[in-house]
């Protein structure tokens, strides 16, 4: 579960809704604080469980550097609306709405982080061509490990509720284990109730497809590779999602630049943000050109 560290929005942030031809999505929308937008809009896609405000404390950097810079929120995740059907989260579908939100907003640079990253791949792969492509925290393909046992727990938590009473399970699922790890862990009153909102805000059914989704998307490395787009692969040196050596292969399977960000777990966005920023700045105005 990506945990903010603050939810204060960077000078030039706004909280806007995205208005595309599958629908509105929210987002938080960042332009430079002083001076003119002079690079491409990059569009920012959060992991499972996620939202747009796991991208807060990277966000003011990215911008000051004379970009547009816009994090939403997936179908069915926290602030934006998504149907109960199981079908609306398949990662082809998901990637549709990537590509949707790109021509809204015209994106040219694309990142997505952890399972955002299966769906910016899956963008890329149905046809969106941008500047650039970045992997945070992703893998090849289906998350292995522990965290992929936690994925097995909680569909076998879920397996068989009737879809009317999905939104009562993962609310049991919140009060019993999440909410109590996220106390122990020291996270302060206000980003525990923000996490809260957000857990039960997401649509139950998307959350059940998206895990089911993370535990058996394939290798589409070659698949990516022959679309020649741009690739940047980037992840924390102490990763326990896809671990730092299977990222790596894919970086070099890619031929994608590649960064290690020392110190960093799955989310550097939140746990280093200063180098994040600067590696993605400097990647994207490399690529721009």
């Amino acid at each position: 579960m990506s945990t903010p560290t603050s939810l204060e929005l960077p000078e030039g942030t706004r909280r806007a809704t995205i208005e595309t031809a599958r629908g509105e999505f929210a987002a938080l929308d960042a332009v430079p604080a002083a001076g003119p937008c002079e690079f491409g809009t990059a569009l920012l896609v959060p992991g499972y469980t996620g939202s747009k405000e796991d991208f807060t404390a990277i966000l003011g950097q990215l911008s000051a550097a004379g970009r547009r810079v816009i994090a939403i929120d997936l179908r069915g995740q926290y602030q934006t609306a998504g149907p109960d059907d199981p079908a609306a989260y398949d990662l082809a579908e998901l990637g549709s709405d990537i590509i949707a939100i790109a021509v809204a907003t015209q994106a040219s640079h694309l990142l997505g982080h952890s399972f955002g990253g299966l769906v910016a791949r899956s963008a890329v792969l149905g046809g969106y061509s941008p500047d650039s492509l970045t992997l945070l925290s992703s893998g090849p393909g289906a998350l292995p490990g522990p965290r992929a046992d936690e994925l097995r727990l909680f569909l076998d938590h879920v397996d068989g509720t009737p879809d009317s009473d999905l939104k009562d399970k993962v609310a049991e699922m919140w009060h019993a284990s999440l909410k109590p790890q996220a106390e122990a862990a020291g996270v302060t009153p206000p980003i525990l109730a923000f996490l809260e909102e957000r857990m039960l805000g997401n649509n139950p059914t998307g959350l059940v497809t998206m895990a089911a989704d993370l535990l058996k998307a394939q290798d589409r490395t070659a698949e990516l590779a022959a679309r020649s787009v741009p690739t940047f692969v980037l992840y924390g040196e102490d990763d326990n999602a896809w671990p730092p050596a299977l990222q790596q292969d894919m970086a070099a399977r890619l031929n994608a630049e590649r960064t290690c960000i020392p110190a960093a777990v799955h989310n550097p966005n939140v746990e280093a943000p200063a180098t994040t920023a600067h590696a993605l700045t400097k990647f994207w105005n490399a690529a721009g050109r």
